[in-house]
């Protein structure tokens, strides 16, 4: 399929001397996201979208600067003749489509490979049907209940029943001599088995149909045998459904591994390399063993089949880092051993990925449609927080639970802790999610400025002001929430206002008279002791006791070191991705940022970060490009480490973290740490999971 079948014709176009208002009044009126910008010549030359608007709005607001000045102009782009596959490929939300000459004429949306997607489905739908009714061979599958639910057209010619009339049927009302429900309680397959069914001799291979490691049907596949003149004739014909079975193996989305009853790799299907991204011949006639013990997978699902004698389900991590859920599945012979194991591997990581990306499409226009309703004016902040330690976990926990009441919220803690990050946590998990969140730095914002940008002003307030007046941050944030950060610098004068917004839910605009009534959720945050400043009478008390309502404290990063291996490991991939490089840390810097205080806490690690990435010319960081002061801080030789004194149970667990951190640096299976540990891997596993240890695994080896 080409672009051209799939693509928006002769889409809606920007020149670059347009505005940027006046590109949202076409956005509005045409519901697009985006729109390309052609020069004089039709010919493009940049990218323009919502998200440019959004800055605007977010920014400084100039609605007159020019959609040239903002557009984005590295662009990937596809011709009218350019494959399907290449757009499904692309990591961008719109491919603009030029010819030879570099006009545009058409855009490609997620919207267009959406619909190509629904109607590819139809068609294999139809070719699936198309395809089983032209199987020469009678084909009957039921549901868990015994329901017929298939019966293609060689049963109707060969047993002479109607599709119609038989399909909703239970089995045995149909062919009383058939004990096709027997497969569904024995869960056992059944091939190449004799049976007559109405004076007709088939040769009948009969499997339980498996949905999410549960029975949930059976299927019989039959061959006419009774026409057939020698057994090497109907030798011929076992050989060539065996060969359509291989066929179907093959063809199989799903990658299928079979060994024998001992374990020996007999034959893996083509989907199980591209799931693993391992070839063949580094399992065919190996033991699942070997290939365990050798790291080219985690763990075994075939090993635990032949070791508890019934279908188990596990989660593998292969060497090439592939995440997988396999399937394992027993085949019993007639004395009741096992002959055959059969795992069933899916990417876990392709499905999510596939579902995340169907419900973007399906709610796409609506997302773009709500999103343009509610963005007056509204502050995006950090998507996440980064944690890992208990007592950061305990926090969000206690902030997520707050956010659900209004209540005023005082956020206090050192510099850099990440303060303005638990503002966005309580607006996001509160019934003001979807209002705005707006944030004001008290101490950034000249104090002759600060009350008209804080309550606004009207018409004649002072000299320049605007004619229509205009509205301060709290009537911005009306239905939702304002951050109130560094409110220990809010001047004297204005701590009087503030006091009475909190006490009466009303404004007064600077050179007005009338009160506006307000519903603003206020959260405020400082790294000063306020109570310092009310005995200093810097600070009002009555304030104070408003605002201190439900206090917050932030700790600091040196009193939660096990939060820095997860953040180091998201500063890298985020400076990696923004910078366009691939560096890695070596596993002994982690140490030394472990055992250094951080004064300027994370913000001090993310910029360190950036630093180390940006000017290191080496792929890999070690030791050698940290500054001095971190080297000289770092105690020597650490083996474990305890924050302070602190309670017995919480540094046996602390050690006891330190201790699988170091096990998982080193070795490479958790069957390999189990027996340096002595412990079960099980353990190992548990303890993992625990601490969350996947975090640390995931720096030291693949940062």
């Amino acid at each position: 399929m080409k672009i051209r079948d799939i693509m928006t014709p002769d889409p809606i176009t920007f020149r670059p001397d347009m505005t940027v208002g006046e590109a949202a009044m076409v956005f509005v009126a045409h519901k697009i996201d985006g729109a390309p910008v052609v020069d004089e010549n039709s010919k493009l030359i940049g990218l323009f979208t919502k998200s440019h608007i959004y800055r605007v709005v977010n920014g400084d607001r100039d609605f007159n600067r020019t959609v040239g000045q903002m557009m984005t102009t590295a662009l990937l782009t596809g011709k009218p003749d350019d494959n399907f596959s290449d757009v499904v490929n692309a990591t961008v939300p719109r491919l603009p489509v030029i010819d030879d000459q570099g006009v545009v004429v058409g855009i490609c949306t997620r919207g267009d490979i959406a619909k190509a997607f629904f109607d590819s489905y139809q068609d294999i739908s139809v070719e699936l049907d198309a395809i089983i009714n032209s199987a020469h061979n009678v084909i009957v599958s039921i549901d868990q209940e015994g329901l017929i639910k298939v019966w293609n057209a060689a049963a109707e010619r060969i047993l002479g029943d109607k599709a119609a009339d038989v399909i909703g049927r239970h089995i045995q009302d149909v062919l009383p001599e058939s004990d096709l429900t027997n497969i569904i309680h024995s869960g056992v397959a059944e091939p190449l088995k004799k049976i007559k069914l109405r004076d007709y001799q088939f040769l009948s291979n009969r499997s339980p149909i498996i949905k999410e490691g549960k029975i949930v049907g059976a299927v019989a596949v039959l061959l006419d045998v009774s026409e057939l003149e020698n057994v090497s004739r109907e030798l011929e014909r076992f050989k060539e459904l065996n060969r359509e079975l291989d066929a179907i193996i093959d063809s199989s989305f799903d990658g299928l591994y079979i060994t024998d009853g001992n374990g020996k790799t007999l034959r893996l299907n083509k989907a199980y390399e591209r799931i693993t991204g391992i070839s063949a011949e580094e399992f065919i006639g190996k033991n699942v063993s070997a290939i365990e013990s050798e790291g080219i997978v985690s763990e075994s699902v075939t090993a635990l089949v032949l070791q508890k004698g019934h279908p188990v389900t596990i989660s593998q991590e292969m060497r090439t880092g592939k995440i997988t859920l396999a399937t394992g599945n027993p085949v019993f012979d007639d004395a009741g051993k096992i002959s055959r194991v059969v795992s069933n591997v899916r990417d876990i990581t392709e499905l999510n990925e596939l579902r995340q990306k169907l419900e973007e499409v399906e709610s796409l226009s609506q997302h773009y449609e709500t999103q343009l309703r509610t963005l007056k004016l509204q502050y995006i902040g950090s998507d996440n927080i980064i944690t890992n330690s208990n007592r950061m976990k305990t926090l969000l926990s206690t902030v997520i639970r707050l956010a659900q009441f209004d209540s005023t919220i005082l956020v206090t803690g050192e510099s850099g802790t990440g303060k303005e990050l638990i503002a966005e946590v309580i607006h996001n998990n509160s019934n003001r999610k979807d209002q705005p969140f707006i944030k004001v730095n008290c101490g950034a914002i000249p104090e002759t400025l600060l009350e008209s940008e804080l309550f606004g002003y009207d018409y004649g307030a002072f000299t320049g002001a605007k004619k229509e007046g205009k509205p301060g941050y709290f009537q911005l944030a009306s239905g939702g929430t304002l951050f109130l950060d560094e409110i220990g610098d809010l001047p004297y004068n204005l701590q009087v206002k503030l006091l009475r917004v909190l006490q009466n839910k009303e404004i007064v605009r600077v050179g007005g008279t009338k009160s506006l009534p307000v519903d603003v959720r206020i959260v405020t945050g400082t790294n000063h002791n306020l109570l310092e400043l009310v005995e200093k009478r810097l600070f009002r008390e009555d304030l104070y006791y408003r605002l201190n309502v439900v206090p917050i404290i932030v700790p600091p990063l040196r009193e939660r070191l096990e939060d820095i291996p997860p953040l180091v490991s998201h500063f890298i991939k985020l400076y990696n991705r923004k910078h366009k490089l691939n560096k890695r840390l070596a596993p002994d810097v982690i140490e030394i940022f472990m055992g250094y205080s951080w004064p300027g806490n994370v913000r001090e690690l993310e910029n360190l970060i950036e630093r180390l990435i940006v000017v290191s010319t080496r792929d890999l960081l070690t030791c050698d490009d940290l500054p001095a002061f971190l080297i000289d801080a770092h105690p020597q030789n650490p083996e474990v480490m305890v924050s302070g004194i602190i309670p017995l149970q919480d540094a046996v667990e602390n050690v006891e973290k330190q201790i699988l951190q170091k096990a998982y640096q080193k070795y490479r299976t958790t069957r390999q740490m189990a027996a340096v540990l002595k412990v079960d891997a099980s353990t190992v596993v548990r303890k993992a999971a625990k601490y969350g240890i996947s975090h640390v695994k995931e720096i030291t080896t693949s940062i």
